[in-house]
Order: structure tokens, then sequence, then C-alpha cells
């Protein structure tokens, strides 16, 4: 049980002025952040976990937070970086796009003269998924935290919580939507960060079709929702396979395999399945392509078949 004074006005109000808005005591009445309990004035769970002093946020929802990793390859085995988003999850809103920005490729092409800049993964559909996880997160579920994946071959974004009692993804895609949150779904659009109810899906599909995106996954996984992305073709079109210089140069490979020694070169230690995703083809011709550079003794296998991996042969 807490009192009104818990809050962090100060952080409320330089939140609300960014937006050249102002927030007083009867805004924090009418928008939900103070309500009457037992005779007297208390912090909502909401204003908790948007402008609740830290210890206090921590000590009730302590999960009420955003974690960032990019990995190494397709898995979760080997981290590159990592960020855990201080403060509470309105920060999230400007400090994701951040680590997405700086953990992703971004490409370049000239048309008429011009110059446009081609990043991995669209802002504005990325942008739109992360408000949402944000808001429509089950903040009651111990554990759990809102998560930020990037791989090699794809971006994730999961929130703890299934979809609202009654909805599902069908519903969800055609426009149906039921608040979880009602506190911080007022805020966020008030702060116009979130559009109407029910608009995101499209808006999404729509950001994506217009920037030449492939069109992200929806999967609903136990008490949890998570959003896969995956890279704009020319990214990964235009992604360099340069064979590693410890590679003779008479010897020929096709593309695939030049990508699997690249990898290898770095250190990463690459499957074929790995292979086989990225290039899409099958784990036949995968496991082709691999015999094919051990036969050229330009690869070798170490370790046991379970968890052993390849390197170059020096």
């Amino acid at each position: 049980e807490l009192s009104e004074d818990e809050l962090d006005m100060d952080k409320a109000k330089s939140v609300f002025k960014s937006v050249n808005r102002s927030i007083d005591k009867h805004k924090l009445d009418s928008l939900g952040l103070v309500v009457p309990y037992a005779g007297r004035k208390t912090v909502s769970n909401g204003c908790i976990i948007l402008f609740g002093k830290e210890i206090h946020r921590n000590r009730f929802f302590p999960d009420a937070r955003v974690s960032c990793a990019r990995f190494r390859g397709t898995d979760k085995s080997q981290f590159i970086d990592r960020l855990d988003i201080e403060g509470s999850i309105l920060d999230a809103v400007k400090d994701v796009p951040k680590f997405i920005r700086l953990n992703t490729r971004l490409f370049s092409r000239i048309e008429s003269f011009k110059r446009e800049d081609i990043p991995a993964y669209p802002e504005v559909a990325v942008r739109e998924v992360l408000v949402n996880a944000l808001v429509h997160s089950d903040y009651s579920l111990t554990g759990m935290r809102i998560l930020v994946s990037i791989f090699s071959d794809r971006m994730e974004i999961q929130n703890p919580g299934m979809l609202p009692f009654g909805i599902t993804l069908e519903d969800f895609k055609a426009g149906v939507s039921k608040v979880r949150n009602r506190v911080i779904s007022r805020i966020f659009r008030e702060l116009g960060l979130m559009e109407e109810w029910g608009s995101g899906y499209k808006r999404v599909v729509n950001a994506c079709s217009a920037g030449g995106y492939p069109e992200p996954e929806w999967e609903e996984l136990g008490a949890a929702v998570r959003v896969v992305f995956y890279p704009h073709r020319e990214t990964v079109e235009n992604e360099s396979i340069d064979v590693p210089v410890n590679v003779p140069a008479n010897v020929p490979v096709n593309d695939r395999q030049k990508w699997f020694l690249k990898q290898t070169g770095k250190g990463i230690r690459i499957s074929g399945s790995d292979l086989s995703t990225h290039w899409n083809v099958s784990q036949k011709t995968a496991k082709r392509d691999i015999a094919d550079l051990k036969q050229k003794g330009l690869i070798e296998f170490l370790g046991a078949p379970k968890n052993g991996y390849y390197r170059l042969r020096s």
C-alpha cells in the first residue's frame, strides 16, 4: 500500500513536457495514476510501472523491464552484446531502437543519384510491435520480462502474457482489441506513442509491405506472445561473403560455402542446419556443401558428433 508521495513526479513532468504536455495532481486522478483506496489516495499499479520510484518499482514489479541481446548465429548459445534497459518501460521506447540500430546492418542503394539507407528491419513496424509489447504485457507474471533478441537471420520481440481471454490471433489480425493495462494504455495514448486500439497489426503489415520487408510472424507460446521479424532481402543479398584470407584462391567454392567459411573464420560454431536455414536449401544440400569443403581440405570437425564444431584448417 503506497501513497501518492511514492510517485516520481519529476519523471512524470519530464515525460509529458517532452511532448509539449503538462501534468498536475488533477490529471493524476483523471488518468488513473492515483486512485482512492481505504479513504486515502494511493498510486495505481500502472503508475508504479510507469512513474513509480525505482525502489518501489523493483519491489512490486521487478520484471516490468526490457532486456535486449544480440546473439552470434541463429540460437542463444553465444552473446555478442546485451542491454538491460534501466528505468521504467517508457525509457525502452527510445533505448530499444538505439540498441537495434547498433546491432543490425544498414545498407545503402543509389537510385537517380540519390542515396537511400535501408535498415535490416522495418523501424516503424518494430516500434509499433515494441509499444504493443510494453502496453499489453502481463506484468503480474513473475520471472518473465520483455525480450528483444537479435540473431543473424531474424529478430524477435517477446512479451509475457497470452492474448486476452477470448481473443485469438485471427481476432487480433482482424482488429479486435481488448485492453489488459488500462492506465498504461491511456498514458501511451496521451503521449502519442500509441494510435487507436485495434489498428496496430494493420500498420505493421502496411509498413513492412511499403518498405519491401517480409511480413512478421506472430506466435502464441504458452504464457508469452512473440513477433518474429525477418531482414530486408537487400540487406541479406548485399551481405559480404568474402572468403577468409587463409582459404586458397584457386579452390572453387559456391556462395553458400563462402558464407560458411566466413562464419567459421570468425570463430562462429556453425552447423549444417544454420547453412540450410540461412540459404533456404535442404539439409541434404547443406550436408553436401560441407562434405565438399571437408574433402577439399578447407575445414575440419573437432569434438564429439553431438556437440563438436567445424573450424578452418590451418
